[in-house]
């Protein structure tokens, strides 16, 4: 497992599928990899983001973050104790409320 971050990465397609370069890294052992074989995890701003208006707060409460959302006039709490997995939880109840 690795973390990539502040790179360019750019899809390259291919008949046998899609390689993601990671650009500037000729002094590194890896230079591409299957998009089969990778998993973004997105950071908090990037949850945040992707949660949009429907955002209200998050609060750290000892042990654990807790997020505050509005779905459909309804406020939800999601906690855990990393903050980018109660976002992750957020999002993922806003998404299963979309494919409704």
């Amino acid at each position: 497992m690795f973390t990539v971050s502040t790179l360019t990465i750019e899809p390259h397609h291919y008949p046998t599928g899609t390689v993601l370069g990671f650009n500037g890294t000729t002094e590194w052992a890896l230079d591409s990899v299957d998009i089969e074989d990778t998993l973004w995890l997105p950071r908090e701003d990037q949850l945040r983001s992707l949660l949009g208006r429907t955002f209200r707060s998050l609060v750290h409460d000892g042990d654990t973050h807790v997020v505050e959302v509005d779905l459909l006039g309804e406020r939800r709490t999601f906690a855990a104790p990393e903050a980018a997995d109660a976002y992750g939880q957020a999002l993922l109840a806003l998404v299963e409320l979309a494919a409704e």
